[in-house]
């Protein structure tokens, strides 16, 4: 294979999208140099078909010419592939099924709900918000304690510490000021989950979520775009 594609490393995303943006939080935090190719969702290239054939969606990451899909086993084949830099997942296999059992708690329970809220009104949108503040509330009760055990349950997070279910939450929940603002509704409240609260704001905090943030002007303006979309065909 010649050396140049043999190390090259390409993903097909979206910049808007919260998948897209937990492979690039992951070869940052790695270090790994890579290239961007943007997808037009609503007209999506032959190249990412090919690579996709099953679920015909983003992120694609494509590594020594071969693709990769599902963010969640992405992540995990980045961090098997390239020790260096910071752990994705701990060593220790018992805090391992810990990180994974959480990361897959918040893809499982909270992202979809969380969209709900954005993408409704009314009794429904009162029926999502409660279901995602149950939903925090577990996290906060049950999930903080395994998540930072090392710490006795006390939210630390730094580029050199960021773990899957960092990621996960940070794509999830990371610009809930801009969801609070765009939907006038209260998502995370400090006084009811603290730790909660303190775990997202200690992510925002990391210089490689900085550094991926969009404005916050323009996360303002799509999540007014998905929203009005969404209620537009409701």
């Amino acid at each position: 294979m010649d050396e140049e594609i043999e190390n090259k490393v390409i993903l097909h995303g979206s910049y808007a999208s919260p998948y897209s943006k937990r492979i690039e939080l992951a070869l940052k935090l790695k270090s790994i140099p890579y290239q961007f190719v943007q997808e037009d969702l609503q007209s999506k290239s032959q190249t990412l078909l090919r690579y996709n054939p099953v679920h015909k969606k983003i992120p694609v990451l494509v590594h020594n010419g071969k693709p990769i899909s599902e963010s969640l086993f992405i992540i995990e084949y980045i961090d098997e592939t390239w020790r260096n830099g910071p752990h994705l997942l701990p060593e220790d296999p018992y805090r391992r099924s810990k990180v994974r059992f959480w990361a897959n708690y918040i893809q499982l329970h909270l992202y979809d709900v969380v969209i709900k809220v954005v993408k409704s009104e009314g009794e429904e949108q009162e029926r999502a918000l409660t279901e995602v503040k149950e939903k925090l509330r577990v996290i906060e009760k049950e999930g903080l304690k395994e998540i930072f055990s090392d710490t006795d349950g006390e939210p630390t997070v730094t580029n050199e510490t960021m773990s899957l279910v960092d990621i996960v939450m940070c794509t999830l929940l990371s610009p809930y000021k801009a969801h609070e603002e765009v939907l006038g509704l209260k998502i995370i409240d400090p006084e009811i989950v603290p730790g909660v609260y303190g775990w997202i704001n200690a992510i925002n905090e990391t210089r490689v979520v900085k550094d991926l943030s969009l404005p916050y002007e323009q996360v303002l303006e799509i999540l007014r775009v998905f929203r009005q979309m969404s209620l537009s065909r409701s």
